[in-house]
């Protein structure tokens, strides 16, 4: 396989995992002159039809961000795994994950159900996939980046 192909491929599953796990947008809620910052529960929701609240910093620049995830039912991620530890805390709902070597291939039968108030923590490269299965769910993480997210080809 030629560099260019090499390249183009990696190009075109990073887009689809950004398409498919979540759409960026800017921070919430700029700090106070004091450096302070309140978001409240109607800041924190997505307004612009993506899924994803940035609430602080930016997951693609050096230092610590927060992001807020709602997920709607039936919507998930594919195998991945990311260059940063992330921690999770899972706000509202029942979110299924499957974690490990296991989950390089793709079975949400196999996935565990994880409830509202639990925490979860990825190492870096830790592979695995996720999803809201019946419900909204929604889940906060925090992480340094810039974060990279990578896909694990299925056959």
């Amino acid at each position: 396989m030629t560099y260019k192909r090499i390249l183009s491929c990696a190009g075109m599953l990073f887009a689809g995992l950004l398409i498919n796990i979540q759409s960026v947008s800017a921070q919430v809620v700029e700090p106070d002159e004091h450096d302070f910052m309140i978001a409240t529960a109607d800041q924190l929701k997505p307004d612009d039809g993506s899924i994803t609240t940035v609430i602080y910093g930016d997951p693609n620049k050096s230092g610590i961000y927060v992001v807020q995830i709602t997920w709607p039912p039936g919507r998930g991620s594919r195998p991945h795994y990311h260059n940063q530890a992330r921690y999770i805390n899972v706000l509202k709902g029942t979110w299924y994950v499957h974690t490990g070597p296991e989950s390089d291939v793709y079975d949400p039968d196999s996935m565990t159900p994880v409830s509202a108030g639990t925490f979860i923590y990825e190492p870096p490269n830790g592979h695995h996939y996720d999803m809201a299965k019946d419900e909204e769910v929604i889940v906060q993480i925090f992480g340094m980046g810039p974060v990279v997210t990578t896909s694990i080809p299925q056959e």
